[in-house]
Parts: structure tokens; sequence; C-alpha cells
């Protein structure tokens, strides 16, 4: 077996709070819970990788991944401390209602699921076995639809790849699916000796851990960057250097990059006081998170746990490493020290530490690929996105907050936010990428980019009295629906 290089410790031994959930993965939000229609906390703290915005809750931090941790007491805080807001009971499209829904309808059989449902559908379902109602229905895929999947997964290295369309044919399991296939194609599952159950359970939990409604950052945007990645280490330079550890390493963390977002971005935690800014003191907040609570299924899972104990802590620092390269905060800090190792010609793949920042910087790009995608796909990734930060700034100015870059609907629209980003963000990742990488999918990406781009130009005539784009014919379209407006 392959042995992970060491790489420069990142830090694991930040102090966890005394009080923490009962659940893994939960953010808690400072909150009353009569605002919107907030459900009983109980049920809130049932939910596995949920976001919780309720005042009890506020104390109660973050994922389970130190040992087996239990919740020892709920007192504490002070949910109207000095600098907190008192109102973020958000729901943020989560499920709430159709739990109580699910609460009522009544015992389920398990034995009657397992004799219907296949392995993949009776781990996906083991909430409700447990107890727990899962918060979709559960609906039994026919053999065509399964046929119709792994067809598609035969043209899985392909950059034109529909992820949307994958993820509808299996059922909204496309990130389970698509990394089990892809660490097996690897032949990793052999290699590092992992167990099939735990491996499965693992990433049915990775799953269920990103939150289904957030309209962008959710499992189908996790499936979408793994297959992504999966193209960039098939690019030939990555393909002759990396070892079995740079691959597992790579998937795992395209497919846990994002895990448990919120579906708001971190000024909007920073500006709201929350515990997790405090505790990564405004530092990559939302990255620390989506590691550590990696991490946490890593250890209940006991994924790694046949490894020899410092294997297993390297291995999730080097995770910690890539997912916490992905802070669009930081991309001009990463882009600088790749363009300077381009321009000097210093870069070693035979260098473990070099490989790694190639594959952090494969991470990013795989991130942030969207506009480098056919206009089918890139568009309706664009909506996706928009549509999450219109959100979160209607709910910034429901409490009277200063509304986020990007965010206020009635100053920016899908059009101009598309072409400021690939403007100021992609275009210039994705010109060193094909610096570094100057192949065929290099180049189809920036062409896409370029066409994509142009699209967008098409659209920037904006009418004066609403934020809809405007298209040649001079009709108002509001591209965050199906409707059109004329003006």
């Amino acid at each position: 077996m392959e042995v992970c290089y060491q790489l420069p410790v990142l830090p694991l031994d930040r102090p966890v709070p005394k009080h923490v959930l009962s659940r893994r993965g939960a953010i808690s939000f400072s909150s009353s819970s009569s605002l919107f229609g907030a459900p009983d906390p109980r049920q809130l703290s049932q939910r596995r990788g949920a976001i919780s915005y309720d005042s009890s809750d506020q104390t109660a931090l973050y994922i389970r991944m130190l040992g087996d941790v239990r919740v020892r007491s709920r007192v504490g805080f002070d949910p109207e401390g000095k600098g907190s807001y008192s109102y973020l009971c958000i729901d943020f499209r989560t499920l709430h209602s159709l739990q109580n829904d699910l609460h009522s309808a009544g015992p389920v059989s398990g034995r009657r699921l397992r004799r219907l449902l296949s392995f993949q559908r009776y781990l996906h379902s083991s909430r409700l076995l447990w107890g727990t109602p899962h918060l979709n229905p559960l609906h039994i895929l026919d053999e065509d639809y399964t046929g119709q999947a792994k067809c598609m997964l035969e043209r899985v290295a392909t950059w034109n790849f529909d992820i949307f369309l994958y993820d509808r044919l299996t059922n909204g399991n496309s990130l389970v699916t698509l990394t089990f296939h892809l660490l097996n194609q690897y032949g990793l599952l052999e290699l590092f000796q992992l167990d099939m159950v735990k491996l499965w359970r693992f990433l049915v939990m990775v799953q269920e851990d990103y939150h289904s409604l957030n309209p962008y950052h959710n499992a189908v945007h996790a499936a979408d960057v793994t297959q992504a990645m999966y193209c960039y280490l098939r690019e030939p330079k990555l393909a002759k250097s990396l070892t079995s550890c740079d691959i597992l390493l790579g998937l795992l963390a395209a497919a846990t990059h994002d895990l448990d977002h919120p579906g708001v971005n971190q000024p909007f935690l920073i500006k709201t006081n929350h515990y997790l800014a405090k505790l990564y003191r405004n530092s990559s907040v939302l990255e620390n998170h989506h590691w550590r609570s990696a991490v946490g299924l890593l250890r209940e899972t006991g994924l790694f746990s046949h490894l020899p104990a410092e294997d297993g802590l390297k291995m999730e620092h080097q995770l910690g490493s890539l997912i916490l390269a992905t802070d669009i905060s930081r991309q001009n800090e990463y882009l600088g020290k790749f363009r300077t190792h381009l321009d000097q010609d210093d870069l070693y793949l035979s260098n473990a530490s070099h490989r790694h920042f190639i594959l952090q910087m494969a991470l990013k790009c795989a991130d942030i690929c969207n506009p480098c995608r056919p206009w089918e796909l890139s568009k309706q990734w664009s909506e996706k996105v928009t549509e999450e930060f219109f959100h979160q700034g209607d709910i910034e100015k429901k409490h009277r907050l200063e509304v986020s870059p990007l965010c206020d609907s009635q100053s920016n629209s899908m059009a101009n936010i598309q072409i400021g980003f690939m403007t100021y963000v992609v275009e210039p990742l994705f010109a060193e990428w094909g610096r570094f990488s100057d192949t065929h999918l290099s180049q189809t990406m920036l062409g896409h980019l370029g066409l994509n781009k142009a699209s967008w130009g098409g659209l920037m005539f904006v009418c004066p009295c609403c934020p809809f784009e405007m298209n040649h014919y001079g009709s108002a379209i509001c591209l965050l629906s199906t409707d059109a407006k004329n003006h």
C-alpha cells in the first residue's frame, strides 16, 4: 500500500465547546423559534447534517468528530448575548414541514423495505428504519433508469457529462453512485483495503449531509465537482505522476468540499457573529467546517480505522489542506503561487508537496468550472447560484443587515454577476491551468468559457425598471423563473 507523504500539519486540536449536539455536522444559528414558523428544536436535533436555527442550540457546536462525543448539557449561552442577532431561524428551503408530515405518516415496516429496496436504497432509507424519517420520499428505480445511469457512467470522463440528468436517473443519488464508481474504477477499494459497506455508508452520509434544498451548494454540485476532478486527474501530466493516495484524497476532497454548507457565505456568518466564525477566527470559516464535518464522517464510519493511526491522521490533514484551498477569498494567494511556479518552470510532480499543490489547484478549478461547461449546463448552474445569492440578500434585507455583494436582486442581474465572475475569477485561474496542462480538455474549457461569456454579454441590456435581463428582441426575461414578462 502506498503511504501518503507528510505535509505541514493543519490544526485539528482547537478546543471543542462543552455543549455539543447529539447530531453530527450541525451549524446552529442564534434565533428565536417564534420566527418563520420554526420547528421544534427536538426535531431539528434529530436531523443529521442539518443547520439548526433555534436559539436553544446556539452553543451546541458542531460535529461529533473527536471520538464519540455526546451531549453533556443543554444549559449555557444567553441567546441574546452581545453582538448576536436573534433572528436567524431561517429555513433556507429545508424540509422542516415535510419532517412533520413524515412524522405523522406512521411506522414503516423495516422488513418490507428490505424486501423492496436494493442495498443502495436500503442504506439510503436507513434513517427511516432507525425512527427518523428521511427528508425525501422513497421512489424505487426501475431497470430502465438504472441501465441508463450505467450507460452514462461509461462516459463519465467526458466534459459534457450532464450531472443533472445523471442525478435524475439515480433518483437523487448522483454523489453516492458516481464517487463509488470512480473509487472502484481506480481499484482503490482493493488497494487500500476499504470495507465496501463502510465506504457506502460514508458516501450515503456525505450525500445526506448536503442540504438538498440549497439551490446551488448541494450534493449535485458536489457530484459535479467530483466528476470534473476526475477529468483533471486523467490529464496526462497528472495521470502519470499521481500516486493512488493522491487520487483517493482528490476524489474524497471533491465529494466533501462543501459538506453541510448552509447556503449562506462567510461574510454572512461573520456579520451575524456566528459562533463558527468565532471558532475559526473569521478565517476560512465554511471550509474549516466542511473539513471537520468530513473528518467526523470518516471517524464515525471507521473508513480508515484499519490503517495505522499515523497514516489515518495524515490523510485527514491532507484532506483538510485540499478543502481549505477552495476558499475563494484566498484565490489570489493560490493563483499567484501557481503563476510563479509556471513562470519559473519549477513544478516537479515527483515531489510530493508539488503534487499536493497541483491537487489543490485542480480542486479549485473543479469547484468553479461551471462557466467552462457547455452553455446548456453552465446556464443551469448560473441560475442556481444566483437564486442562492438573492435568497441570502432577501434575508439580509428582511433583518436590516447590510446586503452582501452580489446578493441584492435589485442592483444585480444574473448576467452581470456571471460576467464579473468569469472575468475576475474564472478566466485568470483557467488561463494558468491551461499553461500547466495544455491539452484538448483545457482548450475545450477555455472555448466554452469564451462562448458563455459572450452569451451573457448578449443579455446585458438591462431594463431600467426591474432587474430582469433583456434579450435581443427587447423582451425582458426573468432568468430565475420560467415566466417571461414583456415590458
